[in-house]
């Protein structure tokens, strides 16, 4: 178990848990986003999800595809209640994005630089941000837009059902892996990727990009962990191979095993399980942010 309780919650926590939005789209298009980063099937399902949601919330199938290709209304923001058991997954959040913070400042400040803390909203099954009205379908996902993060806690319930266990580190692993892609957007490797994939040749190719800024994630996550064990004496043992199993259970060859029962490297999009896990355990093993370049690496 990771050793957290009696620190610091970070001040940057934006907890919508009990909001709940009906209707409307925000004004954006979520799905040439999701097609950047997802990959046309990751796409698809997340289209699918968000029509699904508001279909049967009462927003309509207009509403839906204004999101998806961009619309002019607004979702109507409604309160409710906070889901029920999702409490402590929220202050453990909170705490590890503090711990987040406190590394990633050091490094920064040891490359001569300046790091700039992300928000990290908590919702319950649907959110806007600044690339586009998100379910809970698409997971846990960095908008550069409006650097925020965003987190269905109930998401962890879902990793364990995928194999990654029931351990909390698992959880850390996630939030770890997109504090990661913002540490990616302050420095530029976002904007590169991007460059990038609009140069590629074909799909395959733009997929590899994505790979890259994938994997690099995962690397800072290893980071990330190696220096907050020596700040905190964050990790019990496990813990590690806590975090293999949910670098695994997200790798792209696991989950196109489990829905389809065949696997195409070609439309990989995050890494494979394998990828996944070696680059993290980089990460951990030499935690210095050099050591983390995708793009310098011959084969991933």
């Amino acid at each position: 178990m990771v050793q957290w309780r009696g620190r610091r919650s970070s001040r940057n926590v934006l907890d919508r848990r009990a909001t709940r939005y009906r209707g409307g789209g925000a004004g954006f298009a979520l799905l040439p986003l999701a097609l950047r980063f997802l990959g046309w099937k990751g796409a698809l399902l997340l289209a699918i999800g968000v029509v699904l949601f508001l279909v049967f919330s009462g927003g309509g199938l207009q509403n839906a595809l204004g999101i998806l290709l961009g619309g002019q209304s607004q979702p109507v923001a409604v309160e409710g209640e906070v889901p029920e058991g999702t409490e402590e997954a929220a202050q453990f959040a909170g705490v590890i994005l503090a711990d987040t913070e406190e590394v990633w400042t050091a490094v920064f400040e040891e490359n001569g630089g300046t790091y700039r803390e992300p928000t990290l909203v908590l919702f319950s099954d649907a959110a806007p941000s600044g690339c586009g009205f998100a379910s809970s379908a698409v997971g846990p996902f960095y908008c550069p837009l409006d650097q925020r993060l965003y987190i269905d806690v109930r998401f962890y319930d879902e990793l364990a059902r995928m194999g990654a266990g029931e351990g909390d580190f698992a959880q850390a692993y996630v939030l770890a892996h997109e504090v990661g892609h913002h540490v990616q957007h302050l420095l530029g490797v976002l904007d590169r990727a991007d460059s990038l994939q609009n140069s590629a040749g074909n799909q395959a190719a733009a997929n590899e990009v994505q790979v890259r800024v994938e994997l690099m994630a995962d690397c800072f996550a290893g980071l990330w962990t190696a220096r907050a064990h020596q700040r905190y004496d964050l990790l019990e043992d496990g813990d590690i191979d806590e975090g293999l199993r949910a670098a695994a259970a997200v790798g792209d060859d696991t989950i196109q095993q489990r829905a389809r029962g065949r696997v195409v490297p070609d439309s990989f999009t995050h890494g494979s399980a394998e990828q996944r896990q070696r680059w993290f355990m980089r990460g951990f093993q030499s935690p210095d942010i050099a050591s983390c370049d995708t793009f310098s690496a011959a084969e991933l």
